[in-house]
């Protein structure tokens, strides 16, 4: 099915909504995903964070909607001893393409945050991202309504579109800050484990111009991104609540993902050797308001993890989508090695 088709699919699906998706790239699978949501993320999880992601959606009606996502990051600073400050870095790319080829984006950001260690378990960063794009659309690739010909589509029939430009760039800026309370993991025995993170960023601050057409009126809005996540571990069991929500707001548009995964501890690595490590695996439920039930699931292999995800669609959508939403997964390489000392990381 072509674009025009799908277009007017979504278009109906919008009408029949108070609230609108938001415009840029998201997961369902957010927490895997640090870069996008928050710059102050980078370096915050472990000493080398890697993750490739993958998704594709409205694929029950039309020609797959695709992103590709690679980012890396960690803590540029994690060798000094004693140091309350660290100093974090990462670097992201993704792609977005929608199926038949009218529309591509690409992006590469480049994000920078400071952690700073307040008090035992409490701890402050603030970040910046950079980000280059570029988009190119395919003008011939599409079916436009001045092709019906009263019947049927007619590609002999001139679209009337003319682009400015097949393709434009653009450069853009964000910031964000997050506070986290953790206790000590490894210091933990009959405790149980329990912290949370809270988190606020706005991207695209300088509103670059977005536009085919050369426009100066048409620029990217400012994305809002706030999230609040946490872990509250089960006293004498090795399993682990961990709660979520992440609300976006670009422009008129706004997303709402919340819900819950429980993560169970199979074995715990071991403090003297390598050769054994942590197994782990994670269920989630979560609801992306007025559009989705999102199912997770996440598989832990000591510093490897992968997992997948799928969006059963709710929203009006569905009258043609059959409730088939988007399919998503990742694997990621995930290490926390501090001063010579392993640390369990979430």
């Amino acid at each position: 099915m072509k674009s025009y088709v799908f277009l007017l699919v979504c278009g109906i699906a919008v009408l029949g909504t108070d609230h609108l998706m938001a415009q840029d790239v998201h997961f369902s699978q957010t927490d895997f995903s640090p870069l996008t949501l928050n710059p102050a993320l980078a370096g915050a999880s472990a000493t080398f964070n890697g993750v490739a992601m993958y998704r594709s959606q409205y694929g029950s009606f039309a020609t797959p909607y695709k992103t590709f996502l690679g980012s890396f990051d960690g803590r540029l600073s994690a060798g000094v001893k004693n140091a309350n400050g660290v100093l974090g870095g990462g670097l992201s790319f993704y792609n977005d393409r929608m199926g038949d080829g009218f529309f591509n984006q690409t992006t590469i950001g480049l994000n920078l945050a400071y952690h700073l260690k307040v008090s035992r378990f409490n701890k402050v960063a603030l970040g910046l991202n950079s980000t280059f794009g570029q988009c190119a659309a395919n003008p011939g690739a599409g079916q436009w309504g001045s092709q019906y010909d009263g019947t049927a589509f007619n590609p002999s029939i001139a679209s009337g579109e003319n682009f400015y430009q097949q393709s434009f760039s653009y450069f853009d800026l964000g910031v964000g800050a997050v506070y986290t309370y953790q206790t000590e993991l490894e210091n933990i025995t009959s405790v149980p484990d329990k912290g949370f993170s809270v988190g606020f960023a706005a991207y695209h601050v300088n509103n670059p111009r977005y536009s085919f057409y050369n426009s100066s009126i048409q620029n990217l809005a400012v994305r809002y991104s706030l999230f609040v996540n946490g872990n509250i571990g089960l006293a004498r069991t090795n399993g682990v609540l961990q709660p979520a929500a992440y609300f976006q707001r670009q422009k008129k548009s706004n997303e709402l993902l919340y819900g819950v995964s429980y993560k169970q501890l199979i074995r715990k690595a071991s403090v003297e050797t390598d050769k054994i490590k942590e197994i782990a695996f994670s269920l989630g439920l979560f609801s992306r308001l007025r559009d989705a039930i999102v199912v997770k699931s996440v598989v832990f292999y000591g510093p490897f993890s992968t997992g997948f995800a799928y969006d059963i669609n709710v929203s009006r959508l569905s009258l043609v989508s059959n409730f088939k939403g988007g399919f998503e997964m990742f694997i990621r390489y995930n290490v926390n090695n501090i001063n010579g000392k392993r640390v369990r990381v979430r």
